[in-house]
């Protein structure tokens, strides 16, 4: 996650696969597509969703903020895609807050299909 302040955006950034990598207990957060145009994402782990980063990543549309979401298949891919813009669906839980973020334009069916095997 990088708050670009000066730009009004929030860039989130998750790799799917977290079994390659060194991914901590910690750190192996549940990020997924649901569906071709609804992410299910994972904050850090010591976000609370009362916190200033919560509360900016569940107004960010009030705030006119920016949600860009970047993702990549394993932790050894170079490139991450860009997804593009997302807003706010609803989250659960906190600490970490499980978010749902529907983009702008959704998915192709190819780049669906390839999230979805990185994850099953």
């Amino acid at each position: 996650m990088y708050d670009a302040k000066g730009a009004g955006a929030d860039l989130l950034a998750f790799t799917l696969d977290k079994t390659s990598g060194d991914f901590s207990p910690t750190t192996r957060y549940r990020d997924y597509a649901i569906s071709r145009d609804l992410i299910h994402w994972e904050s850090q782990s010591t976000t609370r969703a009362d916190s200033p980063t919560g509360r900016r990543y569940r107004g960010h549309a009030a705030l006119r903020r920016s949600i860009l979401l970047f993702a990549r298949t394993r932790a050894d891919d170079r490139a991450f895609w860009f997804l593009g813009p997302a807003r706010y669906v609803r989250h659960e839980g906190e600490r970490p807050m499980a978010v749902t973020w529907r983009l702008e334009t959704p998915l192709s069916g190819d780049l669906f299909a390839a999230f979805a095997a990185a994850v099953a």
